[in-house]
């Protein structure tokens, strides 16, 4: 059975309240942000962590919820003065452990029992913890702390802190590849250790002393599982050794008792993640790629026999990339979700090799969880709705939203009306895109176009409420919003998203343009008003844009790749001679023929470049060099760098500004008048 759920939080349109008013960035850092919901074994008991934010002291804070699966007011767990965050609940659901952190602090484990009493602190490690989880027998917790290689105790990575915040000279020195990530270097050397706290004695044991190991680097939570009998830990951590031309993520397994640690998969020379233990402990689940210099090559899910050592690959068959996956304790099966057609769908399947069965298909879903009832349990949003927990059955069935924090705020906000539509894209592909229509669309006006363009290249702006990129407050001033999921794009299965290595600027280019022929017919469409918007790869198809036609009025470019060259600088450039063709060393000129800066002589469309200094993954010079092409070519442009943001721009303060300055940019050429 397949359960699909319309528009449930969105207020329908003609029915919103008579005092609302278009979507504005103050509206989006009002919105409450709903987690991943934590659940008891019986699922009777639902804790999920809610982000605040406040624009004045321009930060948030994370408070825990308790949430009833069956109705009922919502009541908080934690105070509101201390922000605390990813619970994990005691097997017995009696009490619950997260970590929580004041504001300069680093976050700590803390338990508290559920029918009253304090939050205790149990760690005080010197770079905090984070992701805990309870062993079986519910007397003991993991947790994740990282520590420095060269000082691989708390006690001695806190004096090296120290020695380190004295120490006048601050140059750093590497022979490795991989030697900084995202906004942070990762010569540091520190990574995470796994450590078992014992609630009775409250000894805190490292089980990997001598690991010299990164776990998943973004997001390291979630990488590690322990056994139904509580005597191994299962993780996934890199392989490669220093100086890392080749990085490799690993499952390993952890002897609780002896410290023995075993690599499942060396023989697969890709990635291979998140493990799960089966719920009678004979297998562990985790997902597999193999394709070399394809981030978006499909996550495969993949079983593994702990009697026989034998890998079984489940879903080689299946044109989709599995995540977030778990198993029934009931039933035994595979429950996870996938991203199908710009949309995200509940999945299940057996222990056999074969196609998953679709049981509920969201906008966007994350964080699943699975009671011993079988009720799945997850967080689902969609384009016009932020993130609420939710549950539906096993099959599907009697699906329910379980939280509504956001209900009265949304009542205030008008948005427009969101339409799918599909096209015949390069070589006659069919090509789906959004639109989002402004608040009071009218058929009988005509209407500014604005592309959004998402990043990746392999990713997709799918039905999800996005809080930076958000379509509607994009589309409040009076603009029809055009969300393409051009080829390169994830959900549509392995070959739509690969087929663009090596030609960034050629397939989904001519699906953009292709979009735009179309939505230029119709009757609401101002041909003479129309802007092109994108950050990371759509600030690259932004800057190719620029340089092939001036039928765009402006230009948004957030912190894209201008110069393929420059993009060696990027903190992760292992395999981007396969998506970019060549390299400085080999096949330059495949490489060149990609490269938006070599186009700069076309350069006409007014543009604003935005970038943050932080941003190790496109190098903020990226920025700086089109904008110094354009003012040397004497076009319109503006800049705008934020010292204090990474890739995202992700404080409150600097977010108004992000919105005021590409919202402002696009009314200077795009308002009433402009043609």
């Amino acid at each position: 059975m397949i359960q699909s759920t319309p528009e449930v939080h969105a207020p329908a349109q003609g029915h919103q309240n008579p005092k609302s008013h278009p979507m504005t960035s103050e509206d989006i850092w009002r919105l409450l942000r709903v987690g991943a919901p934590a659940i008891s074994g019986d699922g009777q008991v639902v804790i999920t962590a809610v982000t605040s934010y406040d624009m004045e002291k321009n930060e948030g804070r994370s408070r825990l919820w308790r949430i009833s699966p069956n109705g009922g007011e919502p009541r908080p767990v934690t105070t509101a003065d201390l922000s605390s965050r990813e619970p994990a609940l005691s097997p017995d659901g009696t009490r619950l452990a997260f970590v929580r952190s004041a504001p300069g602090e680093k976050p700590q484990l803390h338990v508290m029992p559920l029918d009253g009493g304090e939050p205790e602190k149990l760690t005080d490690l010197p770079m905090g913890c984070y992701d805990p989880r309870w062993f079986p027998d519910g007397k003991r917790i993991a947790v994740l702390a990282n520590l420095y290689k060269d000082a691989p105790t708390p006690a001695g990575t806190r004096e090296l802190m120290e020695t380190r915040q004295k120490e006048p000279v601050k140059a750093i020195a590497t022979e490795d590849r991989l030697f900084r990530f995202w906004d942070r270097w990762l010569t540091d050397g520190d990574v995470p250790h796994l450590f078992v706290l014992d609630l009775e004695s409250r000894e805190l044991r490292d089980l990997t002393p001598e690991t010299r190991r990164w776990f998943e680097l973004m997001d390291p939570g979630g990488q590690y599982d322990i056994s139904p009998d509580g005597k191994e830990i299962a993780f996934s951590a890199n392989s490669s050794e220093p100086p890392h031309e080749r990085t490799n993520w690993d499952i390993f397994t952890l002897d609780v008792a002896s410290g023995a640690i075993k690599n499942l998969t060396a023989g697969n020379p890709l990635d291979d993640s998140r493990p799960r233990y089966s719920p009678d402990g004979k297998h562990i689940l985790y997902g597999m790629q193999v394709q070399y210099g394809f981030y978006a090559d499909k996550v495969r899910l993949v079983l593994f026999e702990r009697a026989t050592d034998r890998h079984i690959v489940l879903t080689e068959s299946w044109d989709r990339s599995a995540a977030g996956w778990e198993f029934s304790p009931k039933s035994g099966r595979i429950v996870f979700h996938a991203e199908d057609r710009g949309r995200v769908a509940i999945y299940t399947m057996g222990l056999e090799a074969g196609v998953p069965t679709e049981v509920h298909r969201g906008g966007n879903i994350a964080g699943i969880s699975v009671a011993s009832d079988a009720t799945i349990y997850f967080a689902q949003d969609s384009v016009s709705s932020p993130p609420e927990a939710a549950c539906c059955a096993e099959d599907g069935s009697n699906f329910r939203w379980i939280s509504g924090f956001n209900a009265g705020l949304l009542q205030e906000i008008q948005r427009g009306e969101v339409r799918e539509r599909t096209f015949a894209g390069a070589d006659g592909a069919e090509v789906q895109m959004f639109l989002v229509f402004p608040p009071g669309f009218d058929e009988k006006n005509k209407y500014p176009l604005v592309h959004m363009i998402h990043g990746g290249p392999h990713g997709m702006f799918g039905d999800q409420f996005h809080f930076r990129w958000n379509a509607h407050a994009f589309a409040a001033p009076g603009y029809v919003v055009a969300l393409v999921n051009f080829h390169g794009s994830t959900s549509w299965g392995q070959e739509f998203a690969r087929c663009i290595l090596g030609g960034w600027g050629d397939r989904p280019y001519r699906d953009i343009m292709a979009a735009t022929d179309l939505l230029e017919k119709e009757p609401w469409i101002d041909p003479t008003r129309m802007a092109a918007t994108g950050g990371s790869y759509g600030g690259y198809m932004v800057s190719w844009i620029a340089g092939h036609t001036d039928r765009f009025t402006c230009l948004v470019n957030h912190a894209g790749v201008s110069d393929l060259l420059g993009q060696w600088a990027s903190d992760v450039a292992e395999g981007r001679e396969v998506s970019m063709g060549g390299s400085p060393w080999e096949n330059l000129d495949r490489m060149d023929e990609w490269n938006p800066i070599r186009h700069a002589s076309n350069f006409k469309s007014p543009m604003l470049v935005l970038h943050g200094e932080r941003d190790y993954r496109v190098p903020y010079t990226q920025g700086l060099q089109i904008y110094s092409v354009y003012k040397g070519m004497g076009l319109p442009a503006r800049l705008v760098v934020f010292p204090d943001e990474n890739h995202w721009v992700l404080k409150p303060r600097n977010s108004r500004m992000w919105f005021g300055e590409v919202l402002g940019w696009l009314g200077r050429y795009l308002g009433p008048g402009k043609s």
